[in-house]
């Protein structure tokens, strides 16, 4: 092996050290046991010592980022890992993710009641019993509400004004969808995430606003 390609690989200290600086709880030990499940694999000397590449430093990067931003679980990561190594067709739609009860609660970190007593408040509903991940974000917000004293009944409300804004986006691009001339699906896709983005900055704002009103500040 030539220098130059020899040192294209790391030891796992020198990953550690790359990844330490974004994930300051990242040990060799969480890299190997994430070897173990078969989500990373690293090349191996003669000797038997890791060799990493900086393909897999991405890769335990996209792992690292997923289980702390979206709380996914390792099967969900590992899966999403394999399709994205997929041929895919360039038309092809994003592959959703979906969540089972049991790893929707352990995700969200919430008790089986209080996942009944959101889809009870139509705040969730599973398609064939599996969830999104709309469903788990919305799991661990009202799991964190809980502490504050806010459940599910009292965010009847919340959801109330989520379809008042939703029913404004489809009124803003049902013209888009009447043409259906080519590519107005897509176009009317992009201007509904555009609307609800906006629609979303004017709900803080206003929201902002009237707590600061309430508080007299």
């Amino acid at each position: 092996m030539g220098a130059e390609a020899a040192r294209a690989f790391m030891s796992i200290g020198e990953v550690l050290a790359q990844l330490q600086g974004e994930f300051p709880d990242v040990t060799i030990s969480k890299i190997r046991f994430l070897e173990g499940e078969g989500l990373i694999e690293p090349e191996r000397s003669p000797s038997g010592y890791r060799k990493f590449t900086p393909g897999d430093v991405e890769r335990l990067r996209f792992i690292l980022t997923a289980q702390r931003d979206r709380y996914l679980p390792l099967r969900v990561i590992k899966d999403q890992l394999d399709e994205s190594a997929r041929p895919r067709a360039v038309d092809a739609e994003p592959v959703s993710v979906r969540f089972s009860r049991e790893e929707l609660l352990a995700a969200a970190e919430i008790d089986d009641e209080t996942l009944a007593e959101l889809e009870d408040y139509g705040l969730i509903t599973p398609t064939a019993r599996l969830y999104d991940e709309a469903a788990l974000e919305i799991a661990r917000s009202v799991g964190a509400l809980a502490a504050f004293g806010l459940h599910a009944r009292h965010l009847r409300a919340v959801k109330a004004a989520a379809e008042r804004e939703a029913g404004l986006v489809e009124q803003a691009v049902a013209p888009l969808l009447r043409r259906r001339a080519p590519g107005s699906v897509d176009r009317a896709g992009e201007s509904a995430r555009e609307i609800s983005g906006l629609l979303l900055r004017i709900h803080a704002a206003l929201l902002e606003g009237a707590v600061r009103g309430s508080l007299g500040r």
